[in-house]
């Protein structure tokens, strides 16, 4: 995977156990996470991971996948991580596989830090370079809908996908008010450096039992 890793990070006005329920559990990562639209449990790994198939609805076309990932309440740094893996065999697919990576900080005073790196292997070749920058922005896009569920109770659901077009509605979820490198860094760094070690470890999701 030699193409740029994308970052997002957030500051979440909730205690990190919200955050964490609203991002682990499957029926609430749905709710606001634009690049799924299910993601239903399989099983659990002999190395504790969590097996997963996932859905993406397009108006003519599903894309279906598997996935594998592995949460750590207790990380060495203090923070908590997720890691995962996924792939699909759809060619019709812009990501034909992945990997990468969830954080959770406190901050202090009931504020969350989350953030993600992640990258894939492309599906559609040469399209990547118009395809990344739009997981990108869905990627921030959705961690500001996630942000202003968890700080003001808005529901996710609020705030449909054309709700970007009302652009009179300064409440409404912004891509641009994330963060797309950690500070001090490049978008251009490697974000794929700070992925817990359990990431190297999750098996590939087409041989995970």
């Amino acid at each position: 995977m030699r193409s740029r890793a994308i970052y997002v990070e957030t500051s979440i006005r909730a205690d990190l156990d919200d955050v964490w329920e609203a991002t682990q559990n499957p029926a609430q990562h749905v709710r606001w996470d634009l690049r799924f639209s299910t993601i239903s449990p399989t099983g659990v790994t002999e190395g504790g991971a969590s097996t997963f198939t996932y859905e993406r609805r397009a108006p003519f076309h599903t894309v279906r996948g598997r996935g594998v990932s592995l949460g750590e309440k207790i990380g060495s740094d203090g923070a908590r991580t997720s890691a995962l893996r996924f792939h699909t065999d759809d060619r019709l697919s812009p990501i034909a596989s992945g990997r990468g990576y969830w954080r959770y900080v406190e901050r202090g005073d009931h504020v969350t830090g989350f953030s993600t790196g992640y990258d894939y292997q492309p599906g559609w070749g040469v399209l990547d370079v118009v395809v990344r920058p739009l997981l990108g922005w869905a990627t921030a896009w959705s961690f500001d809908r996630l942000r202003i569920w968890l700080d003001t109770g808005v529901p996710p659901e609020r705030w449909p996908l054309w709700s970007v077009l009302w652009w009179w509605r300064l409440d409404r979820p912004r891509a641009a008010r994330c963060l797309r490198a950690p500070r001090g860094r490049s978008r251009r760094a490697d974000h794929l450096a700070e992925a817990p070690a359990s990431l190297a470890a999750l098996p590939d999701p087409r041989e995970a039992r």
